[in-house]
């Protein structure tokens, strides 16, 4: 069998060189299992101070600390925590405490060491080949393997089962050969994630016992025991893995460390991970600009719902709510620049209430509330805004943009109404500037200034210095301010 050819990493590093196992032993390559792996390159990490789990945000004091520990520790880990609080992105992270590269045995569907095969195939080839053993390399990213627990999920899928093509190439039932290997053994010597591991039935769980405890696999009735090096995470939620008892007791034994995760304890990492989440500059294949004080609105509303005793706890609110949001409102903005023909789309106050409808489904609501969840969520969308003016204008001097409505003017806005109409319709702004400035906006185009107004506009209704009348009842963002 030849060896694959050499391929670059993603990060442009081209594979080692070695192609057999003599070159690999004269190259000084040293064999290491795989949690021993990540405890050297995560010590070496904490001592350069290069970051360990990049993209992570918000857990740097509470949640990443009890990681570290546990897998210098060396343990297998269950993550528990609500929906959208990202323990898989934090599990897929783990993959960068590989190394870069590692040599297998060609072909093996186990990824074994050339220098200790387990698999009766790699064990044959190396007493036959010696030092002429083929080896390829395999890249991280390839050694990281991961599976939705499900209730169709079979001892199959993740151990292995007698394969019927082999069988029918004229091997025979007892030869081990004869074995297709699931998903934890194809894992081996790497990182394996069962995600919701509740969700797997009880007789299920119970093959990933010897996993565990054993570290190796056996298929049906076959004479095979495959020792396995495997870094083994679950996921799970609080609810189901504590009070429905859905995992069984010797499985949760066998976990060395259980980490809880949470959502974003401040604000400001609130707000950082809906702006990692979604590049604002092209949101979604979306040109259209998010400014910041409608992002913190949006971080704002996410928070508020959470904490609502209106909302089921239990359930969560996941931070892809957020993440549509602002999605939602930077659609809004790309619509009226299509329809209205603006140059450059900026999101406004006027497409926050779509927001509503499109994330009513993500919410779930106590049973006392049914028929009021459309109102409760426009309740706390307005609390968000008008806390987000607090901090941004709520100390500035709005009296240019107060006085024009002393004399009986009124300013009508709405989702169709382009950005230099809605600048004709105010006129010209005293201090407009300042305002823009204390909002974060360094630019001067007029989606910006509109953004601006509008939001200030809104501030000094919600404030109770204006009036606001929507135009016949209508809740989509089309409204008349006055005194």
């Amino acid at each position: 069998m030849r060896p694959s050819t050499p391929r670059e990493s993603s990060s442009g590093e081209s594979a080692p060189r070695e192609a057999t196992l003599g070159a690999l032993r004269a190259g000084g390559h040293v064999r290491l299992p795989v949690k021993a792996e990540i405890r050297r390159n995560l010590l070496d990490r904490l001592r350069s101070g290069e970051p360990r789990f990049p993209g992570i945000l918000g857990f740097d004091e509470t949640v990443l600390p009890h990681l570290e520990r546990a897998l210098l520790a060396g343990h297998d880990l269950v993550l528990l925590g609500e929906r959208g609080q990202g323990k898989t992105r934090l599990i897929r992270t783990l993959v960068g405490l590989l190394d870069e590269w590692t040599p297998v045995v060609a072909g093996c569907e186990i990824n074994d060491h050339p220098y200790a095969p387990v698999c009766v195939r790699c064990s044959r080839l190396a007493g036959e080949l010696g030092d002429e053993l083929p080896v390829e390399w395999r890249h991280r990213d390839d050694r990281y393997g991961e599976k939705l627990a499900t209730p169709d999920t079979s001892v199959g899928d993740l151990i292995g089962d007698v394969d019927p093509i082999k069988v029918a190439e004229g091997r025979t039932l007892g030869d081990p050969e004869t074995v297709h290997f699931g998903l934890v053994p194809r894992t081996n010597r790497g990182i394996f994630s069962i995600n919701e591991l509740p969700d797997l039935a009880e007789r299920i769980q119970v093959a990933l016992l010897n996993v565990l405890e054993e570290r190796d696999v056996q298929v049906r009735g076959y004479a095979l025991r495959l020792p396995l090096d495997v870094l083994l995470v679950a996921s799970a939620n609080p609810e189901d893995y504590t009070n429905r008892g859905r995992i069984i007791t010797p499985l949760k034994d066998r976990f060395g460390a259980e980490i809880r995760t949470h959502y974003p304890l401040e604000l400001d990492a609130e707000l950082a991970l809906i702006r990692q989440e979604a590049d604002f500059a092209d949101l979604a294949g979306l040109p259209a600009e998010v400014p910041d004080h409608m992002i913190e609105i949006i971080g704002r509303f996410t928070r508020l719902v959470r904490e609502s005793t209106a909302v089921d706890a239990r359930s969560g609110v996941s931070a892809r709510f957020a993440l549509a949001g602002a999605e939602t409102v930077a659609a809004g903005a790309v619509r009226r620049a299509a329809l209205t023909g603006e140059e450059h789309a900026v999101a406004r106050v006027c497409d926050l209430p779509a927001v509503v409808p499109s994330l009513m489904g993500k919410v779930e609501f106590e049973v006392s509330e049914e028929g009021r969840e459309q109102e409760v969520l426009e309740h706390l969308l307005r609390r968000a805004v008008a806390e987000t003016y607090r901090r941004t204008l709520g100390a500035a001097d709005l009296t240019g943009l107060l006085d024009k409505f002393d004399s009986g003017q009124s300013v009508e806005s709405g989702e169709l109404v382009p950005a230099r109409e809605l600048l004709r319709r105010t006129g010209q702004v005293p201090g407009l500037a300042k305002i823009m400035e204390r909002l974060g906006m360094s630019g001067e185009s007029p989606g910006q200034a509109a953004a601006a107004i509008e939001f200030a506009l809104e501030g000094l209704f919600l404030t109770r210095r204006l009036s606001k009348d929507l135009a016949g009842g209508r809740s989509d963002g089309t409204a008349t301010y006055r005194t």
